[in-house]
């Protein structure tokens, strides 16, 4: 038998353009934690972007630093969490944040993703001839990783704020109930 796991925060991942960053700005101010995206503190601390890291480091040494810093996390309580596209395929992160976090991976449709993201620059992994298939492509490829999340819920029909008040519901049940499963997302009816 598992131990139960206790929850003291909340990361979200899923890959770029799901809206980690605002669903988990609503999540802190309804939850009353702090907000943290791994992304912009690694720019901070590095003093570029992370499209410059990526081109003068590489991807592995983006990667080593988002492992660095999700380590750091571990003793925190009170955190909202939103990690990079690409955090959660390496193993160690996600054994990391499952040591302190309920797990809830944002995923959206290859097509949505693209709309999001289509006019955003500064994102180093879609600098190809042919972007829509490179997110088809990533998104299948961390699909396995994301699916070992605690709780997976589609955005392409929800507001962000459909999201955060979900997430909310879910964390606070099972946090009052160790040990009991996440709950299923409800379907979503309506269509933009």
């Amino acid at each position: 038998m598992q131990p139960q796991r206790q929850y003291h925060n909340i990361a979200l991942v899923g890959f770029m353009g799901v809206g980690k960053s605002t669903v988990g700005q609503i999540l802190a101010e309804m939850l009353g934690f702090e907000f943290i995206d791994t992304d912009r503190v690694i720019e901070t601390r590095e003093g570029r972007r992370i499209s410059d890291i990526f081109a003068q480091e590489g991807e592995s040494h983006f990667r080593a630093l988002e492992t660095q810093l999700i380590q750091e996390f571990e003793t925190r309580q009170g955190v909202i969490l939103s990690t990079g596209g690409g955090l959660v395929v390496r193993p160690e992160n996600l054994a990391s944040l499952r040591s302190h976090c309920l797990v809830v991976c944002l995923w959206a449709s290859p097509a949505v993703i693209y709309e999001r993201v289509r006019y955003q620059g500064h994102r180093p992994l879609l600098q190809t001839p042919d972007p829509q298939a490179r997110i088809a492509e990533l998104l299948n490829q961390r699909k396995p990783a994301y699916q070992q999340a605690d709780i997976l819920v589609g955005v392409d029909f929800r507001s962000p704020q459909e999201t955060a008040q979900y997430i909310t519901n879910s964390f606070r049940l099972l946090r009052q109930w160790p040990g009991k499963k996440a709950p299923l997302a409800p379907p979503v009816t309506h269509s933009r």
